[in-house]
């Protein structure tokens, strides 16, 4: 659900596999997450999957 909605957004993301990626599940892990999907935009994290953080978000980075 979010790849579809950042893709509806047109942001740029990239995605990273916990499931395949052991260095992605450790970065997961560091940030205190055990679950997913986390996303982060700039400086925000963002559990599961929340569309208006997300706009708010990225409405941030996009006027800095």
């Amino acid at each position: 659900m979010v790849k579809g909605f950042l893709s509806l957004r047109n942001a740029v993301f990239i995605e990273k596999n916990v499931s395949i990626e052991p260095e992605s599940l450790s970065e997961l892990i560091e940030m205190g997450y055990d679950s997913t999907p986390v996303t982060v935009i700039g400086q925000r994290q963002i559990s599961g999957f929340d569309p208006e953080l997300i706009d708010a978000a990225l409405s941030e980075i996009c006027t800095d």
